[in-house]
């Protein structure tokens, strides 16, 4: 859970009035259905890309910013769509992803930075992206009303019947990420291709960057987005696909660019993995070592920290407790606003402190398109922030789980457990071999804070056996939660 408030997720095309047209792909050149104009898509991706800011939040370093915006930019400047304002950033989040929304605003994770290893391969998936925008895919799925949204709230942990409600509570929860199909992979794919090949970089490497895609997806990953194979699904013959179009390809690699050395040295630092500043889970205690609070979720409950809601879900995935940031306002205004919204029945209410801090609660009913549902509203203010504690059940549940709303609720109090208010994140740090060894040996010599397997995988060598070119920098990863 980020320190910014949370904003509401703009439907795609909300307030904006979709007009027929035929339109032009500007890359196949083929005449297509367009329910959306330039101007539209713009509006939907900015607004959506402010919501993308505040839910996730950048990373922030202005270097790295800036590195990413440059490599972007001029190939999106010479693609076939030149006057969109693109836009590129990276956000601070764990997962092994990037991806595009309508318009040309493009955001790579942190995580997916400090996966890969050069620029070279940057370079493919920030082309890949771009790609989806030129193709105009999102603008397609929307026109063909097709859109796929994989929430980071409650949905994706709940039955639709329970998290149907989320929008209830009066905030966004998710960031928008289109699920395109075969074909339009294939299409970015090319595009990526083409635009990194078009600047001199070593395409060759496309294949490294998939090769890790996928040693990650086995491995597992953390952060709050989806990983990179849950938004772009996988034909199976990416690789082959690639291979294929550098067989036919007329072109003398030996000098492209792959700047390694300088990529390295602009990730060099970088906080790696889930970052505990941004809030961590001790047991079924959640803490929140930036914002200084922490929070209680009931014995056997599944939990997940997302971008802008902390989630937990009952063993029977029929009740659910979340918290958001409800702004600034006091906590009678935050529920006043919550209790007036429409099919939301006020039930009864109190207006006695937690733990010495200002909170007003109040029992609820709703109508949801599966039925009524019931739960607890509780707003607490600390720290010039009040924070919502939303709990909810299916019609009848309540008297189940009232005592766990309740003791949830109740649980809110100030975080002064030094250990976790100065919990660090792991990152990033270079070693130059100074002579040919093993990863196993590399590990030994410089111990890193997580497993071998994954030391091999963010260097982009084949296992613990793979040999180490001497004279070259490799990363391990040092610090993080319980390590110096």
């Amino acid at each position: 859970m980020h320190r910014r408030t949370t904003s509401t997720l703009l439907a795609l095309g909300a307030g904006a009035a979709l007009v027929w047209a035929c339109a032009v792909n500007p890359v196949t050149g083929k005449s297509e259905l367009s329910l959306v104009s330039e101007s539209q898509e713009i509006d939907i991706g900015r607004q959506n890309a402010q919501s993308v800011a505040q839910s996730i939040g950048y990373y922030e370093d202005p270097a790295v910013q800036t590195y990413v915006t440059d490599v972007g930019r001029k190939m999106a400047v010479a693609s076939e769509r030149p006057q969109l304002p693109w836009e590129f950033h990276v956000v601070n989040d764990a997962a092994v992803n990037a991806f595009a929304l309508p318009g040309g605003f493009i955001f790579v994770t942190r995580g997916l930075m400090t996966s890969i290893t050069n620029e070279a391969e940057l370079a493919t998936v920030v082309g890949h992206e771009i790609g989806h925008v030129t193709n105009r895919h999102s603008v397609q799925q929307i026109s063909r009303a097709q859109i796929a949204q994989i929430g980071l709230g409650v949905g994706s942990i709940l039955n639709s019947t329970v998290a149907e409600l989320g929008g209830v509570f009066g905030q966004g929860l998710g960031v928008l990420f289109l699920k395109y199909g075969r074909d339009a992979e294939n299409e970015a794919d090319l595009a990526g291709f083409r635009y990194a090949l078009n600047q001199g970089y070593d395409v060759r490497q496309m294949i490294n960057m998939f090769e890790t895609i996928q040693a990650v997806s086995q491995l597992g990953g953390g952060g709050r987005v989806p990983q990179w194979l849950s938004t772009h699904p996988d034909p199976g013959d990416r690789i082959t696909t690639t291979q294929a179009r550098l067989d036919t390809l007329h072109k003398d690699l030996s000098n492209a660019m792959i700047r390694r050395d300088e990529y390295l040295q602009r990730i060099n630092g970088m906080v790696y993995g889930e970052d505990p500043r941004q809030g961590f889970f001790r047991e079924r205690a959640f803490l929140h070592p930036d914002l200084r609070f922490q929070l209680q979720f009931p014995d056997g409950w599944k939990t997940q920290n997302k971008a802008d809601a902390v989630v937990g879900a009952s063993p029977n995935q029929d009740a659910v407790i979340q918290l958001q940031l409800a702004g600034k306002v006091p906590p009678a205004d935050a529920a006043r606003r919550f209790l007036s919204q429409e099919g939301v029945q006020a039930g009864q209410g109190t207006t006695q402190p937690i733990n010495g801090l200002p909170a007003v609660a109040s029992y609820f009913t709703a109508q949801s398109q599966q039925g009524q549902v019931e739960g607890l509203v509780t707003f607490v203010s600390y720290g010039g922030n009040t924070y919502g504690i939303l709990a909810y059940t299916g019609a009848g549940g309540l008297h189940t789980y009232d005592q766990a709303f309740r003791g949830t609720a109740g649980s809110f109090r100030e975080l002064r457990d030094p250990a976790a208010l100065n919990v660090k994140p792991a990152r990033l740090e270079l070693v130059k071999v100074d002579q040919a060894m093993t990863v196993a040996e590399f590990h030994r010599r410089y111990p890193s804070t997580v497993r071998i397997e994954e030391v091999a995988l963010i260097n982009g060598v084949d296992g613990p056996d793979a040999t180490l070119t001497p004279g070259t920098a490799y990363k391990r990863v040092v610090g993080g939660m319980g390590n110096p």
